[in-house]
């Protein structure tokens, strides 16, 4: 397929290039910058100069293009923010970003459209022992600094699941680790505080299985549907933490939950406060994937991609 990509430059979107090209698809990837461009050049796209969040240059530069997909991978994560509302960049990318992508979809042609999710929009609490699945209810709002996050996840999927027109598939992945993320193994990469403690348990994807993942879906996703992309069990912020810090050759940043709050509320809520498992089984099932990293182990396994 030929594939327009936003959001080809970010954590989850350089392997994604690559796996898609590996794949047989063409991808023209958008560009904000000729930094960005470049960088596109050089992992075997095609560059496509505008900002999504600027509609009108968008489908400026989309007019004549066709293409039979779009997947929106845009997001704003690098560094945890002190404040969270209704402007937070993700947000934005998440609300009207996800309006102009799917204008440019129309105006393309695009028969598909593959948004990112997170699994964390099931709800930032602390839900024990249950397991979610994609039946269970999803955008819960638990009246704290998470909701403005809980109202973009909405916002994509609601928007993207009801585009009668196009076979639109939500991809709700776990909380990313490997080069790019808060968790980059990679030596001299930035520490991520975490509670001292260790705190709550998530679900943690590789940012190379979700690009798998982000594939499989392109390729053998049903429209209308999402699908949890997520290791096979939980772990906690401390365990990851610890096993990227020794994978770089130094120590987790760990602090008291109190002063994460204060720090960065944003933070409090999502380490010390929610605790979530999620099922796979559906993406196992439907797209003939399933991941072949943890978040807590040093090496890859020698596990191979379940044939389609």
């Amino acid at each position: 397929m030929k594939v327009l990509l936003a959001g080809a430059t970010g954590a989850i979107g350089r392997p994604l290039t690559r796996a898609l090209i590996a794949s047989g698809h063409q991808v023209l990837a958008l560009s904000r910058s000729e930094e960005s461009a470049s960088a596109v050049r050089g992992l075997g796209a095609e560059p496509v100069r505008a900002d999504a969040l600027d509609r009108d240059e968008l489908l400026r530069a989309v007019a004549g293009l066709r293409a039979d997909a779009v997947i929106h991978q845009l997001t704003s994560l690098r560094r945890p923010r002190r404040t969270l509302d209704a402007r937070d960049p993700s947000n934005l990318l998440r609300t009207r970003g996800t309006t102009h992508l799917l204008e440019a979809a129309e105006a393309i042609g695009a028969r598909r459209f593959l948004t990112q999710s997170m699994v964390l929009g099931h709800g930032y609490a602390d839900h024990g022992s249950r397991t979610f699945t994609e039946d269970d209810d999803f955008g819960v709002k638990h009246g704290n600094v998470a909701d403005f996050i809980i109202d973009g996840l909405r916002s994509t999927e609601g928007q993207v699941l009801g585009a009668g027109h196009l076979d639109g598939i939500a991809l709700r992945y776990g909380v990313f680790h490997g080069p790019g993320t808060w968790f980059d193994p990679t030596p001299g990469s930035r520490s991520t505080p975490v509670p001292r403690n260790g705190g709550g348990s998530v679900p943690w994807i590789h940012v190379a299985d979700a690009a798998a993942a982000t594939v499989a879906a392109l390729e053998r996703g049903r429209g209308g549907q999402a699908y949890t992309v997520a290791e096979d069990r939980s772990a906690s912020w401390g365990e990851v933490a610890a096993a990227t810090a020794a994978a770089r050759g130094g120590r987790a940043l760990r602090l008291p939950s109190w002063l994460l709050r204060r720090m960065v509320p944003y933070l409090g809520v999502l380490m010390a406060d929610t605790t979530l498992r999620a099922s796979h089984a559906k993406a196992v099932r439907e797209l003939g994937w399933e991941p072949v990293r943890r978040a807590t182990e040093h090496e890859v396994p020698s596990v191979k991609h379940r044939a389609s």
